[in-house]
């Protein structure tokens, strides 16, 4: 086994069917462009693993992976040869040496992302891909306090894919800020793992209750039924960034901001 060796990639999701490679299937994802480049690299073929599989339409910022390296190559080499060979659309932030015990999924703590709405009532031309739109006014403030009814260890039933295959629904949820940046509303939530569609179907119920359809109280209470029939739709892939995984101090993993400005800065 070569040099184990994590990356930090940015990438946007709009021209890929998500992270995931998918054998068989004539369908670009962000693993199948990224093996090829660091392959072309190494000369070799190169397998890699990711801190979150996002689906299909989702971007990133700052998204985790690793491979153990089958031929000797510097970080400078990896980095600067992987974005040679890389569509405009996928970009390596960083490179570094980790240890044989390093996983960027199962050594994870945690998982930060981010939902971009674009309020206003005319749509925006520049970024349909990378924001969603919502025409109706939100009360930004009633989102917020609503959302802090998920803090904690709790079963996210409610908010979970029919698809999903994870064998529990219990996940604890560090926050979620709600706020509003200029034309932008921002939901920006940490947890130690998602489950599938779990962000968006919790964006989802929080743009029913911005919207009024949804009172104050009920989203704890569609929290508290489990059946994700009960709630409202799930919100679009394309408003959804992955925006930080953090690990145990010991693997010294290199810290990047969330992605560029238009990602906003934190709440204030």
């Amino acid at each position: 086994m070569g040099q184990r060796i994590a990356l930090t990639v940015e990438y946007n999701g709009a021209a890929y069917n998500g992270w995931q490679l998918q054998q068989g299937a004539n369908v670009a994802t962000v693993q199948g462009v990224l093996e090829a480049a660091l392959g072309a690299v190494a000369a070799r073929p190169v397998r890699l693993f990711c801190a979150g599989r996002t689906d299909s339409g989702v971007h990133a910022t700052n998204q985790l992976v690793h491979f153990d390296a089958p031929t000797a190559r510097s970080p400078k080499a990896w980095l600067m040869g992987s974005n040679a060979n890389l569509p405009d659309s996928v970009v390596v932030k960083g490179v570094q040496a980790v240890p044989a015990e390093f996983h960027a999924r199962f050594s994870a703590r945690s998982r930060r992302y981010r939902y971009l709405i674009l309020n206003t009532a005319v749509r925006s031309a520049l970024a349909p891909a990378q924001l969603t739109w919502v025409r109706y006014p939100l009360d930004v403030a009633l989102m917020h306090g609503e959302a802090q009814s998920l803090l904690g260890e709790r079963d996210f039933s409610a908010f979970r894919a029919a698809s999903c295959q994870s064998t529990t629904a219990m996940r604890h949820v560090d926050f979620v800020e709600v706020y509003r940046h200029g034309e932008l509303v921002v939901v920006d939530i940490q947890a130690n793992a998602f489950l599938h569609h779990m962000v968006r179907n919790i964006v989802g119920t929080l743009l029913a209750v911005g919207c009024g359809q949804l009172a104050a109280g009920e989203l704890a209470g569609l929290l508290a039924l489990r059946d994700r029939t009960l709630a409202p739709e799930t919100a679009p892939a394309n408003g959804l960034y992955l925006v930080g995984v953090s690990y145990p101090a010991q693997f010294s993993l290199q810290s990047f901001p969330p992605g560029p400005v238009f990602l906003l800065p934190d709440p204030d």
